[in-house]
C-alpha cells in the first residue's frame, strides 16, 4: 500500500510546520519507532487558535502531524482531544499500514499538549503556593508544614497539602491517614480530604508503608508534575508543598511545574551544622528568584512538662547570624513539646500553638 494524494500533499504542507513564537502549551513525545514529534498550541476562549508541529520522522510523520493540525485548528479543546488515530488515517486516505503508528504519535502528542494547557490552568487556580524546604533532614519540616496547613484551614481558608518527599513521605503518618490508592476524577486524581484539608502524597499510592521508592530523576519529575497539574485541587487559597531535604530533583520539579510560587519557608534547628546546610537552601531559592517568606527555627529549646519552663538545649545565635548575613527574617521559633511529639506519633494534630499562629498570621499578611 502506498500514499494517497492527500497524504503526499500533507507531507509537503508547510502551513503548520515549525514552532510557534507565542504559545500556551507545548508537548514532545518520542514514539516506539524512534520518531519524535512536538506540538505547540495557542489557545483563545478554550479553542485552538493556532497550532503547529515539528518531527524528525519521515514522510508518514509529516503527513500525520499536518493532518492532525488541520483537524484540530479552530476546535474546542475537548473536541480536539478526542481526535483519534483512526480519524487521522481516514482523513489521509490510502496509507501504509506499517506507518499507521505515526498517526498515533501525532494524536498522542496533541493530547499531551492539551493536557499541559489544562494542567497550567489547574495550578493557576491556586492563589498562593508555599514551599516548605530545608537543606538538612530531620529538622521537623513536615511537622511545620502540617501545622501551617491545619492552622490555615482553622482560619477558614481552602488549603491543600502536597508531600513531594517521594523517598520518605511522612505526611500520611503525621495526619493519621491510612489510604492505599486514590480515586480518579473526570479531571485528575482526587486528593484525600481530611477535615477540609486536601492532601496528596506518594504514600497513598504505596501498597505498604514499608515499600521503598527507588526512582531516578525523570520518573520523580513525572510524578511531581502529576501531583501538581493532574490533581483536582480546585480553587485553593493555599497549597503547602512539603519537600525533601536538600536542593535536588524534587525541588527543581516543583519550581518547573508549580507556576508562580508565593515563596518558601526555610526550616532549620539551632545547631550550627543545620544552619550551615540551610544557607544552601536560601541560596537555591534566591538563584531561582523564589521569594523567601522567612526562616523557622524548629526545636528551639524544650518546654519542661512539669514546670513549663523553656530549656535551651542548643547554643543560640546561628539562626540570627543567617538572618543578618543572608537578609532573611525569622518568622517563628518552635520549642520542642512532648505533647506535640506524642500527638505526631499517634497521627493527631495538637491545637495550633501561639508560635505557629505567629507564622500563619505572617503568611496571611503576605498572601495575594
Amino acid at each position: 500500500m502506498g500514499y494517497s494524494s492527500i497524504a503526499i500533499a500533507q507531507a509537503e504542507n508547510t502551513d503548520y510546520y515549525g514552532s510557534l513564537s507565542s504559545f500556551d502549551a507545548h508537548a514532545t513525545i518520542k514514539g516506539p519507532c524512534g520518531d519524535t514529534m512536538d506540538f505547540w498550541l495557542l489557545i483563545k476562549n478554550n479553542m485552538i487558535d493556532k497550532i503547529s508541529f515539528t518531527t524528525d520522522g519521515c514522510v508518514s510523520s509529516r503527513a500525520c502531524g499536518s493532518m492532525t493540525c488541520i483537524m484540530a485548528q479552530g476546535k474546542y479543546l475537548d473536541e480536539a482531544f478526542n481526535i483519534s488515530q483512526e480519524m487521522v488515517l481516514d482523513a489521509l486516505g490510502e496509507f501504509p499500514e506499517s506507518s499507521a503508528h505515526c498517526a498515533l504519535l501525532a494524536t498522542n502528542t496533541l493530547k499531551a499538549a492539551i493536557q499541559e494547557y489544562k494542567g497550567i490552568l489547574r495550578i493557576n487556580q491556586i492563589k498562593n503556593k508555599i514551599l516548605i524546604t530545608s537543606g538538612k533532614g530531620g529538622v521537623g519540616k513536615s511537622t511545620v508544614a502540617v501545622h501551617i496547613a491545619k492552622g490555615l484551614v482553622d482560619k477558614g481558608y481552602k488549603v491543600g497539602l502536597l508531600d513531594v518527599d517521594l523517598h520518605g513521605p511522612s505526611i500520611p503518618a503525621l495526619l493519621g491517614i491510612s489510604v492505599s490508592g486514590l480515586l480518579q476524577g473526570s479531571d485528575g486524581l482526587i486528593p484525600v480530604d481530611m477535615e477540609g484539608l486536601k492532601v496528596m502524597s506518594i504514600g497513598f499510592l504505596l501498597k505498604s508503608s514499608d515499600d521503598a521508592v527507588a526512582w531516578r530523576g525523570p520518573r520523580k519529575h513525572a510524578v511531581i508534575r502529576q501531583f501538581l497539574r493532574e490533581v483536582e485541587w480546585g480553587d485553593l487559597d493555599y497549597l503547602i508543598i512539603d519537600s525533601p531535604p536538600g536542593t535536588g530533583d524534587e525541588l527543581m520539579s516543583v519550581y518547573q511545574n508549580a507556576g508562580i510560587l508565593m515563596g518558601a519557608i526555610v526550616v532549620t534547628t539551632p545547631q550550627k551544622i543545620a544552619a550551615y546546610d540551610v544557607r544552601k537552601s536560601i541560596t537555591f531559592c534566591k538563584d531561582l528568584k523564589i521569594p523567601i517568606l522567612g526562616l523557622v527555627e524548629n526545636m528551639s529549646g524544650f518546654i519542661c512538662p512539669k514546670c513549663g519552663e523553656q530549656i535551651e538545649f542548643f547554643p543560640k545565635g546561628a539562626v540570627n547570624d543567617i538572618c543578618k548575613e543572608m537578609n532573611v527574617i525569622c518568622i517563628g521559633s518552635i520549642p520542642m513539646n512532648r505533647e506535640l511529639a506524642r500527638a505526631a506519633d499517634l497521627g493527631q494534630i495538637e491545637p495550633i500553638s501561639a508560635e505557629f499562629l505567629k507564622i500563619i498570621n505572617h503568611l496571611i499578611k503576605e498572601k495575594k
